[in-house]
């Protein structure tokens, strides 16, 4: 089976690495995850996984290397590991605002680098995350989407949408678990006690989702089945309309598109 190492033990590349040997792909003792303090690894050696903090070293064997650290971070795991990387690896990125050719630069014209962008709900196998490269084959995004379909669902789009993708998938997160908070707030305020009406708002949220990913019908077709003529669907619907609620939505998403593509940068 091929290997794996994940640079970066955090929040994203613990949940990759536990999700990858959920689906069967791999098996512990197949996926190595650095930190550059292995004593905070101490749980997962003891689950299986094989733990290094010498990233240089624990590139070598890896069929794939995920680079799942901060873009801070980015230049001093990539010096560390220039001369270890070889042209047969594909370097998965998950570093947001860092091109493939950013990546490159460092470690060689001639490395595989794919991009990648999960959000957190990665860490219960719920993530949506897009995939993007500048000159990799198909086969080998194949392998990449493979990975994240452990944790999710995966699109592969243009590299030069994947600041795009931040906003909307990323970020996305947040505007949907605002917009809950904000369904659960009404819900008290109409008379329900708050974790009833937190219940209440996550369910239908939840449904929501799941009836458009289940039927594949656009979203104005459901609404048109509970919206009935002077009723009171379209009349909360409106009323939030005319106080710019897609229209705030999608303000806020152009708005965090334009800081996702300036990160790295900064």
């Amino acid at each position: 089976m091929s290997k794996i190492t994940i640079i970066g033990s955090g929040n994203i590349g613990l949940s990759l690495a536990k999700g990858l040997v959920k689906s069967g792909q791999y098996v512990q003792a197949d996926i190595t995850l650095t930190r550059r303090s292995i004593a905070n690894l101490q749980e997962e050696a003891a689950f299986g996984f094989q733990v290094s903090d010498n990233n240089a070293q624990a590139v070598l064997r890896a069929e794939i290397v995920v680079l799942a650290i901060l873009p801070q971070q980015l230049r001093k795991v990539l010096e560390e590991v220039k001369d270890t990387v070889h042209v047969s690896q594909i370097i998965v990125s998950v570093v947001s605002g860092v091109s493939c050719a950013d990546i490159k630069q460092v470690i060689g014209e001639d490395k595989l680098v794919v991009r990648a962008m999960p959000n957190t709900a990665i860490a219960i196998g719920q993530s949506m995350t897009c995939i993007a490269t500048d000159s990799v084959a198909d086969v080998e995004i194949k392998k990449v989407e493979l990975l994240f379909e452990a944790v999710g669902a995966v699109v592969v789009i243009q590299e030069d949408l994947m600041t795009s993708a931040t906003a909307l998938c990323a970020c996305g997160i947040a505007f949907f678990l605002r917009a809950i908070r904000a369904a659960s707030q009404g819900g008290v305020e109409i008379g329900f006690h708050a974790h009833d009406a937190l219940k209440m708002a996550v369910q239908t949220a939840k449904g929501a989702a799941d009836l458009l990913l289940q039927t594949q019908n656009h979203p104005e077709g459901e609404i048109d089945k509970v919206t009935s003529p002077k009723g009171c669907t379209i009349a909360g619907l409106n009323e939030m309309e005319h106080n710019g609620f897609s229209s705030a939505f999608i303000k806020g998403i152009k708005l965090s598109a334009e800081k996702a593509g300036g990160l790295y940068n900064e």
